[in-house]
């Protein structure tokens, strides 16, 4: 059952403590966000997926809620503009894309979150891109929820 991960014996955070992350993507900001930075980390568990991120210095902005998803081709360089759209391999509409994570929420610039998602193995993104957008996510906006402007990027890999 998926709230077992949440039982007196097995949680979370000594699930996360315990374990080593399957895959790892280091997010850079933009050339108006230089300062932007921070991780996603993935791991494997037998419900699915587990992502945590931590992101620092998002920009302020008039809800500080930023979408964030997992793009087709990992390429980051420049203006982020060769990484794909969102990684849909069983082309559904948005926002049930496997590649559609929930909104971060930034405070004062910082984000952490981890959520369970079983819509993809990691070894299915390996090598794709993990991106934050400069809007949120609308959930309804074809094809990607109005989410505007790539301000972040980093490759999904394997850790080193």
């Amino acid at each position: 059952m998926l709230f077992s991960i949440f039982n007196s014996e097995r949680n979370i955070f000594r699930l996360l403590g315990s374990k080593t992350p399957v895959a790892v993507a280091y997010v850079k900001g933009n050339s108006e966000n230089p300062k932007l930075k921070g991780s996603v980390k993935f791991y494997s568990i037998p419900e699915g997926t587990i992502v945590v991120s931590e992101i620092f210095y998002l920009p302020e902005t008039k809800t500080n809620f930023f979408a964030q998803h997992i793009h087709e081709n990992g390429d980051c360089e420049k203006d982020f503009s060769l990484c794909g759209g969102h990684y849909n391999p069983k082309s559904v509409e948005h926002p049930c894309h496997s590649g559609d994570l929930p909104p971060l929420l930034s405070n004062q610039g910082y984000s952490w979150q981890a959520t369970l998602d079983n819509r993809f193995s990691i070894n299915e993104i390996i090598g794709k891109s993990y991106i934050i957008h400069k809007n949120p996510d609308d959930f309804k906006t074809q094809p990607s929820g109005d989410s505007g402007e790539i301000i972040a990027c980093g490759i999904i890999e394997k850790p080193m």
